[in-house]
């Protein structure tokens, strides 16, 4: 009997993209897949972006040891890569793969012979786009996540991403236009992601950038729906955001990493770009798109970051028309600048400028909703009784429909986190 396997990913939308290809190469090589309970072979796919994210894997390690003492724990990903020792160490982990290797666990595991080997190599050293070919929604049913980028040319002094990805790589043309035509005769909605997928093509000599790709997915394939995810602002370039405004088979969804809206924190964080060019990209896109999701992660407690600091930020974000905020707490990474700084934020300060900024999310991102009740939205139909609208919302049906479907849906209503068709409940004022 094939052994079966299951694949948990964490963190990124990019590690999603890798997990998928990680399931699909396991399949074609007659392993089978299987819910936690069934799995002889549990790949863990992790982020190390945080220490919450690293405890979070270990302890995911520690409870399948517990409950499953006869399954092989694989770990891969961005934590495997920065320390393989660490977690070859924790018990019941038989193999370590890193982002170096990754490509290559469905060859490693297929003699069924591994027992704590460590697989890892020089990231830097890679000069290629590693990733298998995604013919399949895996987790995501109905949305598929294409990878088209990996690693990260910029080295802001918090990440410790350019440490596990390596340098900014991309995925040649005609492989993406190739997967995205394939992926079409099944979905009707693709996501491109990557680490940092603005970069896209910067390094391939005379193959141009990002809009210059989607047009030609545009023109060479049937998809009837992209969505870009996240985008440095300054990548968000006049040609791309009109390009996304002009064609309607190209979410109005605009996610751009803000970190910090101060601008004495964002220069200790070597980030490229101030806040008035941050404020000019979203401003633009909200002029092209009025409906457009507009989200972006935020950073709080970064070393050094003093009220007033805070403050600007947060007046910062309070002027800009986000639809909604990704909010992390600042954690310090060992290796990177930030984290040798002697001007640590106290962890319950961190905490509160959290809460505060998520506040002001959740109270953006209500009245966004709210300014959607009685519109039509398109929207891409779930597995679940749900849908997904080009701009973001999560939209409950009041009637059950086909999954894998582009559909007009006129919003009724709220809900606790998105909006609903009317007739379906619950229903928020």
């Amino acid at each position: 009997m094939p052994e079966r396997f299951l694949v948990k990913n964490f963190g990124c939308r990019a590690s999603q993209a890798d997990g998928a290809a990680i399931e699909a190469g396991l399949l074609a090589k007659g392993l089978t897949a299987a819910d936690m309970a069934g799995a002889d072979l549990v790949v863990l796919n992790t982020c190390t972006v945080t220490a919450t994210a690293d405890d979070e894997v270990r302890q995911v390690v520690r409870r399948i040891h517990r409950e499953k003492p006869g399954a092989r724990i694989l770990i891969t990903g961005c934590y495997a890569q920065r320390a393989p020792q660490e977690l070859a160490a924790l018990d019941g982990v038989s193999m370590v793969v890193g982002n170096s290797h990754k490509t290559r666990i469905p060859d490693l595991v297929a003699g069924n012979h591994y027992h704590g080997q460590i697989e890892i190599g020089d990231i830097f050293a890679q000069t290629d786009f590693l990733s298998a070919p995604v013919e399949d929604a895996a987790g995501e049913r109905t949305r598929p996540n294409l990878k088209i980028q990996d690693g990260c040319n910029n080295r802001c002094s918090f990440c410790i991403i350019p440490s596990v990805r390596g340098r900014s790589r991309s995925a040649p043309p005609e492989q993406v236009v190739d997967q995205v035509r394939t992926l079409a005769a099944k979905y009707r909605e693709v996501v491109l992601s990557g680490i940092n997928l603005g970069r896209w093509g910067r390094e391939l000599p005379g193959i141009g950038r990002l809009a210059g790709l989607v047009r030609r997915l545009l023109d060479e394939t049937p998809i009837e729906r992209l969505r870009l995810s996240s985008v440095e602002p300054m990548d968000f370039s006049d040609d791309l955001l009109q390009l996304m405004a002009g064609s309607t088979r190209i979410a109005r969804h605009v996610h751009a990493p803000l970190q910090s809206g101060a601008d004495t924190v964002l220069r200790r964080m070597h980030r490229k770009y101030r806040p008035r060019h941050y404020a000019d990209r979203i401003e633009k896109a909200r002029a092209l798109m009025p409906d457009c999701a507009v989200g972006a992660d935020v950073m709080t407690g970064f070393p050094g970051e003093t009220d007033e600091e805070f403050a600007q930020s947060y007046a910062f974000i309070e002027s800009l028309p986000f639809t909604y905020l990704h909010v992390f707490t600042y954690s310090e990474r060992p290796g990177t600048p930030a984290a040798e700084s002697t001007a640590q934020v106290p962890i319950p300060v961190r905490k509160q400028r959290t809460h505060a900024l998520r506040d002001l999310g959740a109270k953006k991102s209500l009245e966004f909703r709210r300014s959607m009740v009685g519109k039509t939205l398109s929207a891409v139909t779930l597995d679940n009784g749900t849908a997904l609208s080009e701009n973001y919302l999560r939209v409950t049906l009041a009637t059950p429909r086909k999954a894998n479907r582009i559909e007009q849906i006129r919003i009724g209503g709220l809900t606790s986190d998105g909006v609903c068709e009317p007739g379906a409940l619950p229903v928020l004022r």
